[in-house]
């Protein structure tokens, strides 16, 4: 349908949905507001007319969608209460004020399960936890830990950050990093929120959303709001998109650094693995954009070592610096997976054993009591019975421990994530908007 036919189509509609609500076919009305919508949204895809006609047809929108949201909220009440909804030409302002009311309680319902976003037990991850990355770290303790520290120091035009954005290649400890920041800054309210969290099916409700994250983050400040994957939220704004997308972007840029809205003691930090799509305006509103790289090898020997934490294994200091030097291109998830696959690889000798023999070791039960244990073997092995693990008692059975060897299997059964393009698309993006985070 043509941009003029779909347009017709809409002031038909609207026009009959307008008869409908003064007659208080409240239902009726709803349908045929939200069915011109529709057609207006459609128009404004294929209008040729140039931006002033898009943006009267929005503001046109807009006042429908708005009329629209308040006969919905009237139609949920319960049918027993016969008060009319604002706007309508019997109305008083009895019914106005009671239709305030309405809506502040619906908005607060809404908004609600935002607290729940609040983390209430920090994660107890420190700065050591997190391998490398020390550009990274000294940025959020310039932007989360010194202002509530020191806050005699972020004076006049000496401001703390107010937005940082961390992107790099997937599993490279964005949201690990955002955690540690959870568990240091112990004054301050932390918020982790997804795309899920803020968007609604219902019209206007994500910009309500939206609004009530950046209004819960005033009254709890100095609060910290966190946004995994905000590429999902903020990509760039194009003719294509919904009006309900818009909207939410709008939205965040009001909320971040919009006039009568004050961010002091507010920190939005942001994460990424696609940091390019993100619309040029959010990427502004991000002061610092900080690159998180694919962990060096030193960092990845130390990653290797967190992993392994303290599992019985018989590597030695040579050995976690030779694996360090086997991953090059294995973020930090990825060397997670090996060692996870390493430390079964024990349990899989168990269970493909068809010999054990008796040995002494510490009793499962209470290390300190040697006891006798059976440890799978070869067949030749002297003392060699066979058997299969069913036949071992459970409280009998020796805890192979993580050989070398499992380690160098474990890495030739997984395979880095990240391919060579995605790398090369986040360093062109770092060398134009960013900076290193290592």
């Amino acid at each position: 349908m043509a941009a003029g036919g779909a347009i017709q189509k809409a002031i038909d509609l609207v026009t009959r949905a307008t008869e409908e609500d003064k007659k208080k076919n409240y239902s009726e009305a709803l349908r045929l507001y939200q069915h011109g919508v529709e057609y207006f949204l459609h128009a404004i895809k294929y209008e040729t007319n140039g931006d002033k006609a898009k943006e009267s047809i929005r503001a046109k929108c807009t006042e429908y969608l708005e009329r629209a949201e308040k006969l919905k909220e009237y139609l949920k009440k319960d049918n027993k209460k016969k008060a009319v909804p604002a706007g309508d030409p019997g109305s008083n302002k009895d019914d106005k004020d009671k239709e305030d009311d309405d809506e502040d309680s619906e908005y607060k319902k809404l908004t609600k399960g935002l607290e729940g976003k609040v983390l209430v037990e920090k994660p107890d991850i420190k700065w050591d936890d997190v391998a490398g990355l020390e550009l990274a770290k000294e940025s959020l303790k310039e932007a989360v830990i010194l202002p509530i520290k020191f806050p005699h120091l972020f004076t006049g035009k000496r401001t703390p950050w107010k937005g940082i954005l961390l992107f790099g290649p997937p599993g490279t400890g964005k949201s690990y990093l955002a955690k540690a920041v959870a568990s240091e800054a112990n004054k301050s309210t932390f918020i982790s929120v997804s795309s899920a969290d803020l968007v609604s099916k219902w019209l206007g409700e994500s910009e309500k959303l939206v609004k009530g994250l950046f209004e819960l983050a005033r009254a709890k400040k100095p609060s910290i709001i966190f946004i995994d994957e905000i590429d999902s939220l903020c990509s760039s704004r194009s003719d294509n998109e919904s009006e309900s997308a818009r909207r939410i972007k709008t939205e965040f840029l009001v909320q971040m650094q919009g006039v009568g809205n004050n961010s002091e003691g507010i920190l939005v930090l942001g994460a990424t693995n696609i940091p390019w799509v993100l619309d040029a305006a959010i990427r502004r509103r991000f002061e610092k954009r900080i690159y998180i790289p694919l962990p060096d090898e030193g960092a990845r020997t130390d990653i290797f070592k967190l992993n392994m934490g303290n599992t019985k294994c018989d590597l030695s200091e040579g050995d976690f610096r030779q694996l360090g030097a086997m991953t090059d291109r294995y973020s930090g998830a990825d060397i997670s997976i090996v060692c996870r696959d390493a430390l079964m690889q024990p349990v899989r000798k168990v269970q493909t054993a068809t010999h054990f023999k008796k040995v002494k070791g510490p009793s499962p039960g209470d290390p300190n009591k040697i006891v006798d244990l059976y440890a799978p073997c070869s067949p030749g092995e002297r003392g060699a019975v066979e058997m299969t693990f069913l036949d071992v008692p459970g409280d009998q059975l020796l805890e192979p421990h993580i050989t070398m060897n499992d380690m160098v299997r474990s890495i030739s059964q997984t395979k880095p994530a990240v391919t060579s393009h995605d790398l090369l698309k986040l360093e062109e993006f770092t060398s134009e908007y960013g900076q290193e985070g290592s």
